[in-house]
């Protein structure tokens, strides 16, 4: 009979990328900078929400946007055309992930010591982003209302990792079988803590709320800790 070595694995794999993350994020701190992690499945509409957003944030921040996909560079090219802030693209070579290191990499090229705020919009997945932890100082998660109102129940760890959770598209929410209230329960029920805003990024409703949060969210991240 074949023998087979069982090993117990007892620390965690993603330790060293945890260990990573926690120092990345203790030097963004110290810089003033702060780094918001942007997540969702594809097509829910992470860019157009970014760019409303921040047409409103640069006018009394300084703000840098990262764009990371398996290939092609539309995203950033319409973020900087659209916003005029700084962007750039960052090619994960398939992986459908974004881990700390990589996300280090692209903050040193797009030069974060003179911004107040980093976006980073991760590749279009509810199950790799949420496992790897960037070194961000808030993860926010876009849920789109034709995704379903059930969605939290089907990826946990995405919504209980996340601390806000944008439902947009809600200017469509006549068409789909969606009911807002339930979405709002489903979240509660994976994270309790987490701060729900509804939106539409196409026709601006209620995307100033999340302007207010995140602005409201740097300013708290820039004062000294007692």
């Amino acid at each position: 009979m074949t023998e087979v070595r069982t090993i117990l694995l007892e620390k965690s794999v993603f330790s060293d990328n945890d260990r990573q993350a926690d120092l990345l994020r203790a030097r963004l701190s110290e810089k003033g900078t702060t780094l918001i992690n942007v997540m969702s499945s594809p097509g829910a509409g992470k860019t157009t929400t970014l760019i409303s957003v921040v047409n409103e944030l640069k006018k009394t921040l300084r703000v840098g946007v990262m764009e990371a996909d398996i290939d092609s560079d539309v995203d950033a090219v319409k973020v900087a055309e659209r916003t005029g802030v700084k962007s750039v693209q960052l090619h994960t070579g398939g992986m459908c992930h974004l881990d700390a290191s990589m996300t280090e990499q692209g903050l040193t090229e797009i030069g974060y010591d003179d911004l107040d705020l980093v976006f980073l919009e991760n590749v279009g997945n509810l199950v790799c982003p949420a496992e790897y932890d960037t070194g961000a100082h808030l993860n926010m998660t876009i849920l789109s209302v034709p995704e379903g109102d059930d969605k939290p129940l089907k990826y946990p760890l995405i919504y209980e990792s996340c601390d806000l959770v944008v439902i947009n598209k809600i200017d469509v929410s006549g068409y789909f079988s969606f009911d807002l209230e339930k979405c709002r329960k489903n979240i509660a029920y994976r994270n309790p803590s987490a701060t729900v805003l509804p939106i539409s990024a196409k026709t601006g409703q209620n995307v100033q709320a999340v302007v207010e949060y995140i602005r409201s969210f740097v300013q708290s991240n820039k004062e000294p800790r007692i």
